[in-house]
């Protein structure tokens, strides 16, 4: 019985009849076999510690596919060219395994994107890069027969296109924090880049792409130390509450630039005085009317035909006008 062997505990004499008689009936191994079951256990690896949350990650999701319908949208406008951009995955790792799941040659570029803290890197492969510069130059955006690096001219032009990229990724975080991008380099081989530290948390976002049916792969790789003060903010919750004020933002400046157009007839109210129709009759150019009101009194200011404002008439170089002075109040529009 190695399991008593094992064991450094005294047994009890309750234990020691049930023993014998579990040996008596022949149930030994059953009854050690249902123990073992029932000890689960779960394995953690303290070098790669998940400090993203689940929740984390869901947000995260939720905020890059917006992302991917921003560049979509703008890459299909700025090459003329149908281009589909999905999230395929978030998922966090270390920076180390990041770098050796990419492929060699790509294109690795870090940037930052201010004022938060620490450098982060968008990984953009070359079947994703080629048919792009092809369509640039003016070919077929088809890919070269081989697999190159990128010339200087080349990497020039993509950075200009990288930074495009970066901005459309600040709209999609704008909900979150303002950031400012900023490219800080740009290498072809992953395996000279040592930004972040090997065993660095990363939340990694993969994207693939469809260029004329060339299928690519973007990849962001946002570290835990540069989201960290970021972390109470990336919650479903708060992403879409904050989203909701600012769809309610959206509507209101929607609503102020409509009712702007609307036209109103607007009427200042000189004053009011009685008059029989045969005098009325009589009114010529030139004649003097007087009024119920003095210089000095307030006028009323009719919006369609409802008594809104006060105001004191004037002049403003060589037009008429009046400036508002006062809203009416409720029981003098009323009376």
């Amino acid at each position: 019985m190695p399991e008593l062997n094992e064991s450094k505990e005294v047994l009890s004499q309750e234990e020691i009849d049930s023993l014998i008689a579990a040996l008596a009936s022949g149930n030994i191994e059953k009854i050690t076999q249902e123990k073992k079951e029932e000890v689960r256990y779960r394995k953690y690896d303290f070098r790669r510690p998940n400090k993203f949350s689940k929740e984390n990650l869901r947000t995260l999701h939720l905020i890059h596919d917006n992302y991917a319908r921003l560049i979509s949208n703008f890459l299909t406008g700025y090459l003329r060219t149908n281009i589909s951009v999905k999230v395929a995955s978030v998922d966090q790792a270390t920076y180390e395994d990041f770098l050796v799941s990419v492929p060699t040659p790509t294109l690795i570029t870090t940037f930052r994107l201010h004022p938060l803290k620490g450098s982060m890197v968008m990984e953009t492969n070359l079947q994703f890069i080629f048919p792009i510069i092809s369509l640039l130059f003016g070919g077929s955006g088809d890919m070269p027969p081989e697999i190159r690096e990128l010339t200087d001219i080349e990497l020039a032009v993509v950075k200009k296109l990288n930074y495009r990229l970066l901005e459309n990724l600040t709209q999609s975080w704008m909900d979150i924090i303002q950031v400012e991008p900023e490219i800080e380099s740009m290498e072809n081989n992953p395996r000279l880049h040592q930004v972040l530290s090997p065993n660095e948390i990363v939340a990694i976002i993969t994207f693939t792409t469809e260029i004329l049916n060339n299928k690519g792969l973007i990849n962001l790789c946002l570290p835990f130390e540069v989201l960290d003060p970021l972390l109470a903010k990336l919650s479903a919750s708060y992403w879409f509450s904050h989203a909701a004020d600012a769809d309610r933002e959206a509507f209101a400046r929607h609503m102020e630039n409509f009712l702007a157009q609307s036209e109103l007839m607007i009427t200042a109210v000189l004053g009011e005085t009685d008059l029989r129709v045969r005098d009325f009759l009589k009114v010529e150019p030139g004649d003097i009317i007087v009024l119920n009101k003095r210089l000095d009194e307030e006028l009323e200011l009719l919006i369609e035909d409802q008594a809104l404002f006060k105001v004191q008439p004037g002049r403003l170089d060589d037009k008429l006008c009046c400036q508002i002075t006062r809203i009416t109040e409720r029981d003098e529009a009323d009376g």
